[in-house]
């Protein structure tokens, strides 16, 4: 992989299905336009920047972030991460300590906000604290899950609308079905279809659209010939050759592309802290 240098930082492609490195970068201080662009650029080619040895204050995150795209806010009515009817916080405290959110079990492959009309652009996490091991987060490149289907089910897919549904309505302790068998039931919220088949706003790139367990369902489509298809492009989904695993350090800020990704945590002791806070971006209606 090669390395590419802006002034005095450096941009390296990592050897995996997805992400580069920046180093050198102080997050904290103006960025030139021409670096911001560069930026921008790399980050739709690779999906996943990952910017080492930062540390900056809450404004200093947010003026960040804000370089990359204006704040995902959500309808009052649909539920996401941390929101209070009407209100969802700037800066998201992912931690399992001190009011924080997600806790400390594994969090399997999903993009966020996939059930809202539309769904954010991307999001920045932001390392404060890490635990010895585990909780690492691994990011999923959708594009070569699409491009590595078989023909005729690319052919099967192109033209279906799948609706995700809102994980944060699920009442607490009872499972959820991975696929909406039973449609006497009544919906609780409002529901937006979106492309099982995305095309990236930007890029152009085809991109399969779905999580690996949130609850869905194919517009139009048998219950049981639609769980099958879910069933058969999850199982395609979940192969280690579309993923990277990010083993975090105190300081990494990890922006990822959460049009053309998916992204895990591995679940880590509870005993441990792990604190981290999150930004994301607004983000257009899926095509």
């Amino acid at each position: 992989m090669s390395t590419l240098t802006l002034t005095n930082f450096q941009i390296t492609p990592i050897n995996a299905p997805l992400g580069a490195v920046v180093t050198g970068l102080d997050a904290s201080q103006p960025i030139k336009p021409e670096v911001i662009l560069q930026l921008k650029q790399t980050l739709l080619e690779h999906q996943i920047l990952i910017f080492k040895n930062q540390n900056l204050t809450d404004e200093q995150f947010l003026n960040f972030a804000f370089h990359f795209g204006s704040l995902f806010v959500p309808p009052d009515d649909i539920p996401v991460l941390a929101s209070q009817p009407g209100v969802t916080p700037v800066i998201i405290p992912v931690s399992n300590v001190d009011g924080g959110y997600t806790g400390t079990g594994e969090l399997t492959f999903h993009s966020d906000h996939k059930w809202t009309p539309y769904p954010s652009s991307g999001s920045l996490l932001y390392a404060l604290e890490i635990p010895n091991e585990g909780g690492d987060t691994y990011w999923l490149n959708l594009n070569l899950a699409y491009e590595t289907l078989d023909e005729s089910i690319k052919r099967r897919i192109a033209d279906l609308q799948l609706i995700t549904y809102n994980p944060f309505l699920n009442k607490p302790n009872i499972p959820r079905s991975k696929y909406r068998l039973d449609n006497s039931i009544p919906l609780i919220s409002p529901v937006f279809p979106h492309p099982l088949v995305r095309t990236h706003p930007e890029s152009g790139k085809k991109i399969l659209y779905l999580d690996y367990a949130t609850e869905v369902e194919i517009v139009g489509l048998d219950p049981q010939e639609g769980s099958e298809l879910i069933e058969q492009l999850r199982s395609h989904l979940h192969q280690p050759r579309f993923y990277y695993q990010h083993k975090w350090s105190v300081g990494d800020i990890v922006y990822w592309d959460n049009q053309a990704t998916l992204h895990y945590r591995q679940a880590f002791d509870p005993n441990q802290r792990r604190v981290m806070k999150r930004i994301s971006l607004a983000g257009s209606r899926p095509f």
